[in-house]
C-alpha cells in the first residue's frame, strides 16, 4: 500500500509538470508496466484528479485544471533547488524580495517531510550569501510583473523614464521582453516616437496606467535578446568604444569582466575578443590596464595613445626618487 501511495504522488508529480505524457513514457518513468498505469490514473480519478486522456498514436495522460492538488510535490534535488533560488533572490535587485524569500523558505521548510526538512534547514543555517554592500536601486516587484503583463498581452505603455543624467521624458513604448540581470532589470521594447527598439532600466520606470490599446509585434532586434541588452548596456551606450584582443580563454576573462562592461568573443583556447565602451578614452584606459592580463589594441588607433601616454607617466613615477 505504501509503495502504491508514493507511485501516485509520483504520477500526480509528473502530471503536474503541464504537459502530455502517453501511456509507454509514463510506464517508463515509473518502472511500471502499461496496464498498471492505466489501474493508477483510475485511482487519481477516484480521488479527484481530473486526469484526461486521449486515444491514438498522439494520445496520452494530462491533468486538467480545476484540482485541489497537494501544496508541494518535490523530490530531494528539486527541494534544494528551490531553497537555493530562494537563497539567492536578495541578488536579484528586486525591492523588499529579501523578506518574501524568507517567508517563502520557512513555508517550504514546514511542508516538506522530516528528513527532506533537515537538509533544506541546515542549507539555509549554514549558508551566508556574499550579498554586494552598494546593489544601487531595486527595482519594485509591481512594476516588473505590471511589465511582464504588458509584454504577454502586447499593451502599449506610457511611463516617465528618468536616464543616467536624472532628466526625465515621457515614452510610449510596446514592450516585448523583460531581461533581467544579477542585479538589474531592462525592458526591450519598440519606442513609437523614436520609431526604434530601446532599452530601459525598469527602476527607472515610472508607469502612467491605464495601458493599452494592444498591438501587433515588431519583429524583435536579435534572436539572442540577453546578448543585445549586453551590448547596449556596454558598449552602445557609452561616446567611446573599442575592440581588444585579450590573451586569455574567454572563460578566463568573464570571470574579470561582467557582461555590463563588455561583450566576449572565444577566438581560441587562448585569446578573446572583448568589445566595450566607456565615457572617455581615460576611463577606457584604466580598465583595461587593471584586467589583469594582456592585451593588444585592435580599435580605435587614439586608445593606443592614450597607453602609450600612460606607459610614460608611469615610467617616470618609477624613475622619480
Amino acid at each position: 500500500m505504501v509503495e502504491t501511495s508514493a507511485r501516485l504522488l509520483r504520477m500526480l508529480s509528473l502530471l503536474q509538470a503541464h504537459r502530455e505524457w502517453s501511456g509507454a513514457e509514463l510506464a517508463g518513468r515509473l518502472g511500471i508496466t502499461p496496464r498498471t498505469v492505466r489501474r493508477d490514473v483510475d485511482k487519481l480519478r477516484s480521488l479527484g484528479y481530473p486526469v484526461h486522456s486521449s486515444a491514438g498514436t498522439a494520445g496520452g495522460y494530462r491533468l486538467g485544471a480545476g484540482a485541489d492538488l497537494p501544496p508541494l510535490l518535490l523530490d530531494d534535488d528539486e527541494a534544494v533547488a528551490v531553497a537555493v533560488g530562494l537563497q539567492a533572490a536578495p541578488q536579484l535587485g528586486v525591492r523588499g524580495i529579501d523578506e518574501s524569500a524568507d517567508r517563502a523558505l520557512a513555508k517550504l521548510e514546514q511542508v516538506l517531510p522530516h528528513r527532506l526538512r533537515r537538509r533544506i534547514s541546515a542549507l539555509n543555517a549554514y549558508t551566508v550569501p556574499m550579498v554586494h554592500r552598494h546593489r544601487g536601486p531595486a527595482v519594485d516587484p509591481a512594476t516588473i510583473t505590471e511589465l511582464a503583463h504588458a509584454c504577454r498581452d502586447h499593451l502599449v505603455l506610457r511611463f516617465s523614464y528618468s536616464s543616467h543624467d536624472s532628466s526625465e521624458s515621457s515614452r510610449v513604448v510596446e514592450p516585448y521582453r523583460l531581461v533581467s540581470t544579477a542585479r538589474r532589470w531592462y525592458l526591450v521594447g519598440w519606442d513609437r516616437d523614436r520609431e526604434d527598439w530601446r532599452t530601459y532600466r525598469a527602476d527607472r520606470i515610472s508607469l502612467r496606467p491605464p495601458h493599452g490599446p494592444g498591438f501587433p509585434p515588431h519583429t524583435p532586434p536579435a534572436e539572442d535578446l540577453a546578448a543585445w541588452v549586453s551590448e547596449g548596456v556596454s558598449v552602445r551606450v557609452y561616446p567611446e568604444r573599442a575592440t581588444v584582443l585579450l590573451h586569455a580563454s574567454v572563460e578566463e576573462a568573464a570571470q574579470r569582466i561582467s557582461l555590463s562592461t563588455g561583450i566576449l568573443e572565444s577566438l581560441d583556447e587562448r585569446t578573446c575578443m572583448l568589445r566595450t565602451g566607456a565615457h572617455s578614452l581615460e576611463a577606457m584606459t584604466v580598465h583595461l590596464a587593471m584586467l589583469g592580463m594582456d592585451f593588444e589594441i585592435r580599435e580605435p588607433a587614439e586608445l593606443a595613445d592614450h597607453l602609450r601616454s600612460l606607459r610614460d607617466r608611469l615610467g617616470r613615477a618609477l624613475g622619480a626618487p
